[in-house]
């Protein structure tokens, strides 16, 4: 069983930030999509008891490959980067074309996609992904596992879960029931080194710059700007009875009730 883990390097939280041209800055230090590493987790498990690889791919700048090499370190075989400089301000339609055409020349028998990522669009890859490629879909998974006719999940609803099969290759979007991912281990860091990561740029993939960057982008920002500082708290340290008549009169001279 080859599992593709789709992995997006986003900006470490809290350092999220647009640029001049009001685009995600990507020169700030990056880390795996949080909700991507259960994915993984999921993969790894699977392919060290059934068998096979797991291989990472991703599209974004060059600062993604640190991201890449720690998710090698927790297990997985090998990685490919897209990695384009004219992609800047590229928005989801045109990151699902260069992953589509990236997927078609890989050998696999799943695709796993987060839920959804820390600074992007939520559940679209994944579903957009299948429908490219023409893949049965299988989404909001809380367990995967092979079955005789390919792969069954349990898809979480309202009352509990349903159960799927479907064929492979497929692609499936997951949750973080999934179970927690692990830790890349000092063995883990020093295998990571010779492990195989693929620089792949729009070219390779029969891609035309002018398919991608801003100017293609159907969505864009045109302004930015701070929410309004926040009021100071005002904190009562009182027995209850005088907290309860200093809340009333707070409450009271500001028309709240």
């Amino acid at each position: 069983m080859n599992i593709v883990v789709l992995l997006k390097a986003v900006p470490v939280v809290g350092t999220e930030r647009l640029d001049a041209d009001l685009l995600t800055d990507r020169s700030v230090q990056l880390e795996a999509n949080g909700n991507d590493e259960y994915l993984l987790e999921k993969a790894l498990q699977l392919t060290e008891t059934h068998g096979g690889e797991v291989t990472l791919l991703t599209v974004g700048p060059s600062g993604a490959t640190e991201a890449l090499r720690k998710a090698l370190a927790m297990g997985a075989a090998g990685a490919v980067h897209v990695v384009d400089e004219t992609m800047r301000g590229s928005d989801a339609r045109a990151t699902i074309e260069v992953l589509a055409a990236a997927l078609a020349k890989l050998d696999f028998d799943l695709c796993f996609a987060g839920a959804d990522t820390s600074d992007g669009q939520g559940g679209v890859v994944g579903a957009a992904l299948a429908v490219k490629l023409g893949l049965p879909y299988l989404s909001y998974a809380s367990e995967i596992e092979p079955a005789p006719a390919g792969v069954r999940i349990h898809r979480l609803n309202a009352a509990g879960y349903d159960v799927l099969e479907s064929p492979t290759p497929a692609v499936i979007m997951g949750t973080q029931l999934l179970g927690a991912p692990r830790y890349p281990s000092l063995r883990g860091i020093m295998q990571a080194r010779s492990k195989p990561l693929d620089t792949w740029t729009l070219a390779d993939l029969g891609i035309g710059s002018d398919a991608v960057g801003s100017a293609t982008a159907t969505t864009r920002t045109l302004d930015a700007e701070k929410p309004p500082e926040r009021a100071g708290a005002t904190f009562v340290r009182e027995p209850a009875d005088v907290a309860v008549a200093q809340v009333v009169d707070f409450l009271a001279a500001r028309r709240l009730i």
